[in-house]
């Protein structure tokens, strides 16, 4: 990250999912890959992968990607040392090289969409587009009542029926744009207690 970043940089994590596979123009909704979605959010456990994330910039971090239902954690490698915990509707950012700590309510941010408990794609969630590519599943989603407010858009690797989290977009409310795309998922691994804190020092 070069010096003097901002916000909307290191925090506001959004934009359109451009997966390159996807093609296709936004189709009709199809009720079932909203409810293969809701699933794979609500019953996927200890989901770890490598990251690369693009902030808007185009400055570049590198780390870990750790998700439990309802809760994200990304430890950065590079640039430098910095964490990001967001939980029970709320976001901690800390950075080690700046020694400073940023919080911020994720009700208005298009991330609050993903770590939702439950996730329910339908009501208060639009499901904006679905699309398809070979072997690739896009959906975009914003707040019903406020689509202004930002866009999160998911890609997944569909194979055989099953669904792995591949990249995460969102495109916040004054048009900033960050993707993190994951690569090495797997499942199953057994956070310790606290591992999601807010309140854990970096």
């Amino acid at each position: 990250m070069s010096g003097g970043g901002t916000l909307s940089r290191r925090l506001f994590l959004a934009a359109p999912l451009a997966v390159a596979a996807c093609q296709a123009s936004p189709g009709v909704v199809d009720g079932h890959d909203v409810a293969r979605v809701e699933r794979y959010l609500n019953t996927t456990r200890g989901l770890t992968a490598s990251v690369v994330q693009t902030w808007p910039d185009g400055g570049i971090g590198e780390g870990t990607l750790s998700y439990d239902p309802g809760n994200l954690r990304l430890d950065y490698r590079t640039p430098h040392t910095m964490r990001l915990v967001a939980a029970g509707g709320h976001l901690v950012f800390r950075d080690a090289q700046r020694q400073s700590v940023t919080r911020m309510n994720l009700s208005h941010q298009p991330l609050g969409l993903l770590l939702a408990t439950p996730v329910h794609l339908g009501g208060g969630v639009e499901v904006t587009a679905i699309r398809h590519g070979a072997n690739v599943l896009q959906i975009s989603m914003a707040r019903s009542d406020n689509p202004s407010q930002g866009l999160l858009t998911l890609g997944f690797a569909d194979f055989a029926g099953q669904l792995s989290l591949v990249a995460i977009d969102l495109l916040d409310a004054r048009h900033n744009s960050t993707r993190l795309h994951l690569t090495d998922v797997r499942t199953g691994t057994d956070f310790p207690p606290g591992f999601f804190s807010l309140d854990a020092p970096l």
